[in-house]
């Protein structure tokens, strides 16, 4: 888009005698009130000079950079906000929060919904992966955690707050009167801004070739190669608060300015040596000079590091990279720290995998630097440095340690099955390219330096080209969540198309009024083939894992079986049983199956208790990943890193029995979706995110509050009982559990009493002797266990005499018949094969065939016998000392077959 001068000149600047130049260095537009400057005073048109400019602000770190930033807007008329999660689980496209207008999207910047506050201020963490692998080079401009202060104003046309010379005066003021800089440095460097499908003009507000602050005015909506004006028209700006912290500090680096003495802390315990301060300020100052895109750069970087500080480039070179490896594990520590006290679980996909992808990086940092320290020790400094900024990293302390510690032994684990999983990949090219590193770091967890070097000690000539950018090429891959699809395919395309086109007036949803009503009468709005919209219905349709409801349709004497019920919008359609084709404006009688339904509404109540129950007894961490709810059973797939114990299971049924026996009562209620996260938390969203301003919650008095669309009782102690009939690992990282309630419990312990009839019978004794006869049992096996090892002792210590012996060439044949212990056959072959030159065959005869089974010595290989047995008709393979061959043919035949293969030359 041609932008406009028109939309940066402002009165502020016209007013306040501020300059617009031309950076002669890239040529950027910028505004500044001082008349002698040139450049634009950002990186890398010129060095940090940030350092050498007297400002009136006392050193301020980052809790102070925070709070100033909170109290100055505060008392400019803006309302505190308290910050959302590291984790964007309000966004069902994204899984990090990124930056502060994250928090308001997509709702509040739609105009859905208003704001919380209107004008607000905000401090929020954000996570950004793109430029994880550029953190510690450029010495602070990179991190991959940071604070984004932000102060918002949402301009509707009925209701203008503020705009572009408001947030621009702001910024002055708040640059010049709270961090003391005088206004002849501040420069408002003219730029543009695109995101999430919004567009605007924006400043980027530069000191001393700091980037300060950006301070972008959202005015756009982008439909295709279009720009179409908003009617919303929204301040989003972004302060870094680290970048603050730095600026008044002055320190050597910004992980200096942030992390103050854990920095020397952290050298320490990694085992590594401290870098000189003026080395790492020199190099600091110099760091805009840094592309992390060319890596020439900063070789060239360290040249100049090296001749402005008189000493030996490779000395430079080796200690800036150990401090910018040190500096990495800094930030990902404070980073993985954010992500697991706001409950992430590390796994193979969605966030999980990017959490896991993070600590993994630390922990090949930390080998590389030779470290052996732990990287839950690391973490802990994190916590402990940090536990009043974020008090929810002290109150996950248990369980942030526990996983690191668990995801530690399970890299170790991967690097140890490494060499295994390269050598596949060597074998089968010469060139081992970007994507096979994504995809071995994918389904392997392999690190790319790792690759390189095992697959050239494998093959030297083999070509491996690692990316710079590799693990922000991976997180770009990861960062988004899939779309998730509807369940329209349960729904012909041309009943949806017929939907659209007409559009009826929207379902009047009774089972919202009474979820109790059994029976309604409606008029009929559209009926095509065996499918029927009414004006109104009782029955629910498919949605958050609820099944669809079931019943009958009543027209005149006519009656339907409704045996599915979907919903495509806002229609709730009906499926037949046959075709029906009523006249529309036909009033019909339905009724739901009540027992059904009933048992349903048991499970899906049910669900909230037992979720609830498992992180009370699991921890906070666990969030749904995916339910369902049928007349039959239940199953709630929840977030977890490892399978819960018995005990555990235990508590988390025992808790939910105890809020059933309790009677709470069961309350839903639609709220407005700001007022509902701002109460509640987004702890709301863990069935999923609905649309719309007002979101419906159902509440168990004091035990649990979230959103759900489905139909519910109104007390816990109708659901009667619950209890867990199965826990399983579904995949890395999620536990599924199910679970019955309701009479559905007592239909279940019936299955268990016949399965148990069944057992005694098979036992010959009663259901009440079961134990007792299974505890016989068990010593008398152990006794013939103890028994056939004797026997086995007996038979190995004369196996040499039992066994038929030939010597072929220079090569001893023992050939073993009918013996039917494997185990025995097992010990056998492994004791006469433990000499040198030695064939050993066990023949047996099972179901008509003759079994062969062929074990060698270290020194021989079984290839040629299996391809002389398989010559003869034989099926089997086997590979190394070890094969097996099943075979229609005489003993004798099959023993001239071996003697031949030996003669040929094993």
């Amino acid at each position: 888009m041609k932008i406009s001068e028109s939309e940066y000149r402002l009165n502020f600047f016209l007013s306040n005698n501020y300059e617009r130049k031309l950076c002669k260095s890239c040529s950027t537009p910028f505004w500044a009130k001082d008349k002698s400057r040139e450049v634009c005073s950002d990186v890398p048109c010129t060095d940090y000079y940030f350092f050498d400019l007297d400002i009136k602000s006392p050193p301020l770190t980052v809790r102070e950079a925070r709070n100033k930033f909170l109290k100055f807007f505060e008392r400019k008329g803006h309302t505190i906000i308290p910050p959302k999660p590291v984790l964007a689980r309000w966004r069902e496209d994204l899984y990090l929060t990124i930056a502060s207008i994250v928090d308001f999207q997509p709702f509040v910047t739609s105009g859905v919904v208003p704001p919380p506050a209107n004008p607000l201020v905000i401090s929020q963490p954000c996570i950004r992966l793109e430029d994880v692998d550029n953190v510690g080079i450029t010495f602070g401009r990179h991190l991959t955690t940071f604070e984004m202060a932000a102060h918002h104003a949402f301009n509707y046309p009925d209701k203008q707050v503020y705009w572009k010379e408001e947030t621009v005066s702001l910024a002055k003021e708040f640059f010049t009167e709270e961090l003391g800089i005088p206004e002849e440095q501040l420069n408002f460097k003219e730029s543009w801004w695109e995101g999430g499908g919004n567009a605007g003009p924006s400043f980027e507000v530069t000191v001393g070739g700091l980037e300060l602050a950006t301070l972008v005015f959202m005015q756009y909506e982008i439909k295709g190669d279009q720009y179409v004006p908003l009617k919303l028209k929204i301040v989003d700006t972004g302060y870094g608060v680290e970048r603050m912290a730095w600026f008044t500090q002055k320190t050597p680096t910004a992980f200096h300015a942030i992390y103050g003495n854990l920095v020397y802390k952290f050298f320490d315990k990694i085992g590594s040596n401290k870098v000189d301060d003026e080395l790492l300020k020199t190099a600091a100052i110099l760091a805009g000079r840094i592309d992390p895109d060319k890596p020439e750069t900063i070789v060239r970087h360290r040249e100049e590091v090296a001749k402005k500080m008189g000493l030996k480039f490779d000395f430079v070179n080796e200690e800036l990279t150990r401090a910018a490896r040190v500096f990495q594990v800094l930030d990902h520590t404070k980073t993985i720290a954010m992500m697991l006290a706001d409950g992430l679980v590390p796994s193979n996909s969605g966030e999980g995998y990017l959490g896991r992808l993070l600590i993994r990086r630390a922990l090949r940092v930390l080998k590389i630097l030779g470290s052996d320290v732990k990287l839950y020790e690391l973490i802990k400094e994190q916590i402990d440095y940090w536990r009043e900024d974020f008090p929810q990293m002290l109150k996950n302390k248990d369980y942030i340690l526990d996983v690191v510690q668990l995801e530690q032994e399970r890299f170790e684990e991967t690097m140890s099955k490494a060499t295994s999983a390269i050598s596949s990949l060597v074998k089968k090219s010469k060139e081992i390219t970007a994507e096979d590193l994504v995809k071995l770091y994918d389904s392997n967890g392999i690190p790319p330096d790792i690759v390189a070097e095992e697959a050239r000690k494998i093959n030297p000539n083999v070509k491996v080209e690692v990316p710079h950018n590799f693990y922000a090429l991976v997180a770009k891959r990861h960062q988004s969540a899939p779309i998730k699809g509807g369940k329209k395919e349960k729904l012909p395309q041309d009943l949806i198309k017929i939907i659209e086109e007409r559009a009826p007036p929207s379902t009047n949803k009774l089972y919202y009024k009474d979820q109790y009503q059994r029976s309604f009468q409606g008029k009929v709005l559209l009926s095509y083939k065996n499918y029927l919209v009414l004006d109104q219905t009782t029955f629910y349709p498919e949605g958050g894992g609820q099944v669809g409801d079931t019943g009958i349709i009543r027209v005149g004497d006519t009656e339907y079986k409704v045996v599915d019920t979907q919903k495509v919008k806002d229609y709730v359609i009906h499926i037949l049983d046959k075709e029906a084709n009523i006249p529309e404006g036909t009033t019909v009688y339905g009724e739901i199956d009540w027992q059904r339904r009933y048992r349903i509404m048991k499970h899906h109540t049910g669900t909230h208790v037992i979720l609830s129950a498992a992180r009370k007894v699991l921890g906070e961490h666990v969030w749904q990943a995916g339910a369902e709810k049928t007349p039959q059973k239940a199953r709630l797939d929840i977030t977890h890193y490892k399978m819960p114990t018995e005990e555990e299971i235990k508590k988390i049924e025992d808790l939910a029995n105890y809020v059933i026996n309790d009677r709470r009562p069961v309350r839903p209620f639609n709220i407005n979706r700001i007022e509902a996260e701002m109460k509640y938390g987004v702890s709301i969203y863990a069935g999923g995110v609905p649309e719309g301003a007002e979101v419906r919650l159902i509440e168990i008095k004091d035990w649990d509050i979230e959103g759900c669309g489905g139909t519910h009782l109104s007390n816990t102690s109708e659901i009667g009982a619950l209890k867990i009939i199965n826990v399983e690992k579904l995949q890395d990282g999620v536990i599924r559990l199910e679970y019955v309630a309701g009479d559905v419990v007592s239909q279940y312990a019936r299955a268990q009493e016949e399965k148990i009839k069944e057992i005694s019978k098979s036992l010959n004794t009663s259901p009440s002797q079961l134990e007792a006869r299974v505890k016989r049992l068990l010593e008398e096996e152990e006794k013939k266990e103890q028994l056939l090892s004797g026997y086995r002792r007996m038979v190995l210590n004369e196996i040499e005499r039992i066994a038929r012996k030939d010597v072929v060439s220079d090569v001893t044949l023992y050939v073993i018949k009918d013996i039917y212990d494997d185990e025995l056959v097992k010990e056998a072959m492994r004791k006469l094969t433990s000499s040198p030159k030695t064939v050993v065959l066990s023949m047996t005869v099972r179901e008509a065939n003759r079994v062969v089974e062929i074990g060698v010595s270290k020194d021989l290989k079984v290839d040629k016998i299996i391809e002389k047995l398989r010559s003869l008709g034989g099926r089997g393979g086997g590979k190394g000392t070890y094969g097996n061959v099943t075979i229609n043919v005489s003993e004798e035949n099959v023993i001239n077959a071996v003697k031949s293969a030996i003669a040929e030359g094993l």
